[in-house]
């Protein structure tokens, strides 16, 4: 009996478990592909990520070199308008001091001539202008010419 059971229910039991196992290396098999598939897709990224790396690094320099630019361009038309600056300020200064000193040398030829005036200039030598003076108001044909 036991043989009966075995031999009606063994066969189906069998071909259903050789179903079963096929169906299962089917499934095995397409996973394995899908794995493969990914690691690949994850290799191609990784390549990629090397390039876009490199791509990066050298996209950085050329923003670093023309900000290096930039920087540089920047501060030379600073130092132009500085240099600018100071020689209109150096030019005024100049001015200044020229205006002050022919002020301070007109001062200084004033003070001169008033000393030699104040030297030469005798009570009589007063007297005789005064008189010199009063004369030349006094005859009216010497303002009518």
């Amino acid at each position: 009996m036991i043989g009966y059971f075995i031999g009606k229910n063994a066969g189906p039991f069998f071909s259903e478990r050789s179903r079963q196992i096929r169906k299962d290396m089917v499934e095995s098999e397409e996973q394995r592909r899908e794995a493969e598939e990914k690691a690949a897709e994850v290799d191609r990224r990784l390549g990629n990520l090397e390039t876009e790396i490199a791509s990066l690094r050298q996209e950085a320099q050329q923003e670093q070199a023309a900000e290096a630019e930039r920087v540089s361009r920047h501060t030379e038309a600073e130092i132009a308008k500085i240099r600018q600056h100071a020689e209109q300020e150096i030019d005024s200064a100049g001015k200044a001091a020229r205006t002050e000193l022919k002020r301070y040398s007109a001062q200084l030829a004033v003070e001169l001539a008033e000393q030699k005036i104040r030297v030469r200039i005798t009570p009589e030598a007063q007297d005789a202008l005064v008189r010199g003076f009063v004369r030349d108001l006094e005859s009216p044909e010497k303002f009518s010419r």
